[in-house]
């Protein structure tokens, strides 16, 4: 057997939770002393040069309650959770104070994600591991650098030639007496500086954020209402917690992984049904993976003006417009509608996020990145390879080979024929 090695740190970045965490687990198998650690991000918390925080509030508390389950799954394990407001100094300082020797994370390759590994000390061994994906990356049927540009393609292939691993053991228990660190008092949405909040009535995501959430939320939406076999049929809806599976917040920042959902719905598709519907949420996190592949891909291209096909169209930068668009004023009631959604709650259906990103970048003809960036701000389930390539993709900069314009209007009349879902969000009680 393997001897043990000295301490070890587990940093906790979209992958905040115990189990299929490959990072978490070999960090238990190889070590008597384990400290898990998550850092927030200081310039998360700042407005940006739109008048709005990089994480508004809404994300916030989902990251505050994921936090918090993540602290309470660690401690069963005997393994303390440091959780640090970070402006770029706590990785170092953490490394030294504990005599880390090993450390211990997921991989990432986004710009602001890379640049807060610049603060790993030369000192320590760094351990990555890819962990967000169904289709493991040494498991494509192509290198990355061939990654077809359109969805179909890399779907097909994947389907055809890629299987999807099982999911990765329990982390070990440690010993009681792994490392003894005072535990933090649990974070506050006041001391992050947002003001405490009630979740909107009327919201289609109510829910809590962490692992144990997400469990109840998969049981709910597969064994107890089998809504899992009506997917395909209403995952269109606009109202309602249950017309979709609503997993996309607790898939963004990690508290669930897609294989977890992957063999759960095989495991229904055995027991319950398999039908169209059960593959089409298969077929969505396949969509998921994509995009992931796309930045990882094309790397900081994703940010850039002009997309991965780096077409030069003419953006306007439009303040006016833009607030408009945010505070659903604009001409289009379907569009204010599910603005006025996202605004009062940190979500907003598929439906209504293809077209709100259409109107802005097609019909208003604004700068695209201008939309990412408020999507960014106020989704609970913001994800940065989706948010982007989904934004790319409606604007004609992505991966749309047909390069497709929304008539909102005739969505209007398809998705919301009697106005139900446009006069719940249109009452000027909301103002």
């Amino acid at each position: 057997m393997q001897e043990k090695q000295n301490t070890a740190l587990v940093w906790f970045r979209n992958d905040l939770r115990i189990a299929d965490n490959q990072s978490l687990y070999n960090a238990t198998t190889k070590h008597e002393r384990v400290i898990g650690l998550v850092l927030i991000p200081d310039f998360w918390l700042k407005e940006t040069e739109f008048g709005f925080k990089k994480m508004e509030v809404f994300r916030a508390r989902f990251l505050i309650e994921t936090i918090e389950d993540l602290r309470q799954e660690l401690k069963v394990l005997n393994i303390p959770l440091i959780v640090k407001l970070d402006s770029g100094s706590s990785l170092k300082q953490l490394c030294n104070q504990y005599q880390i020797t090993d450390l211990y994370m997921q991989e990432e390759w986004t710009k602001e994600e890379v640049d807060q590994e610049k603060n790993i000390p030369d000192t320590v061994t760094v351990h990555k591991s890819y962990n967000q994906f169904l289709f493991h990356p040494d498991d494509l049927p192509f290198a990355i650098v061939d990654l077809p540009e359109v969805f179909t393609v890399f779907r097909k292939a994947c389907e055809k030639n890629s299987t999807v691993r099982p999911c990765t053991p329990e982390p070990i228990k440690l010993a009681d007496e792994n490392y003894q660190i005072p535990s933090s008092e649990p974070l506050t949405l006041k001391e992050l500086g947002y003001a405490p909040f009630d979740i909107h009535p009327n919201s289609a995501f109510p829910f809590e954020g962490g692992s144990c959430a997400a469990s109840k939320r998969l049981n709910h939406y597969s064994w107890t209402t089998k809504k899992l076999s009506y997917y395909k049929k209403t995952r269109n809806g606009l109202l309602g917690t249950d017309y979709s599976s609503k997993f996309s917040s607790w898939l963004a920042n990690g508290s669930i992984s897609p294989k977890s959902i992957y063999w759960s719905v095989k495991d229904y598709e055995k027991e319950i049904d398999k039908n169209q519907s059960t593959y089409w949420l298969i077929f969505e996190l396949i969509w998921r993976d994509y995009f992931k592949y796309v930045s990882l891909r094309h790397g900081s291209s994703i940010f850039d003006i002009g997309g991965i096909k780096k077409r030069a169209y003419d953006w306007k930068q439009n303040q006016q417009v833009y607030g408009q668009w945010i505070n659903g004023t604009t001409a289009e009631p379907f569009v204010n509608a599910n603005m006025l959604e996202l605004k009062n709650t940190g979500f907003m259906s598929n439906r209504g996020r293809q077209n709100v990103a259409s109107y802005f970048a097609k019909t208003l003809q604004m700068d695209w990145r201008w939309g990412a960036a408020y999507f960014e701000s106020m989704l609970i389930d913001y994800d940065v390879h989706s948010n982007y390539g989904n934004w790319m993709y409606n604007a004609g900069v992505g991966n749309d080979p047909r390069d497709r314009v929304f008539n909102v209007g005739l969505q209007a009349e398809r998705y919301d024929g009697k106005g139900k879902y446009q006069s719940t969000w249109l009452q000027k009680t909301l103002f």
